[in-house]
């Protein structure tokens, strides 16, 4: 069981927690979370798992042996100098999942030694179906890269990557669920414009980008091939594809992630 503070308790915090509780990896009376006051839906959100909040980040650092850096990026600047004292003076693994805030940064801002490991998840953690990377800093050892995996391996998908493939990840992982919730409102909006009723073309469209996706994962086979073996000759579905390349489906999205990537480049370019 693990003694785990969050600074910062917005949504994807409150994902973390309960994940984290389902795995039987901590308690939610073994987790603290520092919130404004004035944030009534995050404070409710950690008191229905048993946690208590507290409005500082240093009663935070002081309390859990690993702490997760859940604040926006821009914030992070401006709460690394409250936690140094914590760091100084006990041995803590922080777990940074602030957005465009590389490892050199936080390591620059926090005492020599202290171990921390950078890491990615999606919102889809929310829902226990995440997909996280994580990266180890210099001072962070086996045991560390440990804890991260089995903390984030509650919530979906958890793999070690280098830190040069951040950027890249954030803009098809981070960024990814966007583009596939508007693949969904675009073919439920289709079915809806030949005759289904909006709430079952929601529930179609959204179980079929499941059902395909856990098809890709489950069965290791490449997606083309898994296309074509739902093409049947002069059938419905090869004429869908054949109207979706000719409409740039495939370019649009390829440019989609191009375009995050880029984006998500210039942000770490700022720090």
């Amino acid at each position: 069981m693990m003694k785990i503070g969050f600074v910062g308790g917005g949504k994807m915090a409150q994902a973390l927690a309960k994940g984290f509780i389902k795995a039987g990896l901590s308690k939610g009376e073994m987790m603290l979370a520092s919130c404004l006051p004035t944030d009534e839906i995050s404070i409710k959100g950690f008191q229905e798992l048993g946690s208590k909040t507290v409005f500082s980040n240093p009663e935070v650092a002081k309390y859990g042996d690993i702490l997760v850096l859940a604040v926006k990026p821009q914030i992070v600047p401006l709460i690394l100098p409250e936690l140094k004292e914590c760091f100084r003076s006990k041995k803590k693994l922080l777990l940074s999942i602030a957005m465009g805030v590389s490892l050199k940064t936080l390591e620059n801002s926090l005492p020599e030694g202290t171990p921390i490991v950078r890491v990615m998840p999606n919102i889809p953690a929310v829902v226990g179906c995440g997909a996280t990377v994580y990266v180890r800093g210099k001072h962070a050892s086996e045991k560390d890269a440990e804890i991260a995996r089995r903390l984030f391996s509650a919530v979906g998908l958890c793999e070690e990557v280098p830190e040069s493939m951040i950027d890249p990840i954030t803009a098809l992982a981070g960024s990814g669920p966007a583009y596939i919730y508007m693949v969904i409102e675009a073919m439920a909006d289709g079915a809806v414009k030949m005759g289904l009723p909006r709430d079952l073309a929601y529930k179609l469209a959204s179980q079929t980008v499941l059902g395909a996706g856990t098809m890709v994962r489950e069965t290791n086979i490449h997606p083309g091939q898994l296309k074509d073996d739902v093409s049947s000759p002069a059938g419905s579905t090869i004429s869908a594809i054949h109207s979706l390349e000719k409409n740039g489906f495939r370019a649009a999205l390829m440019d989609a992630v191009e375009t995050a990537t880029l984006r998500c480049q210039e942000f770490s370019s700022k720090e």
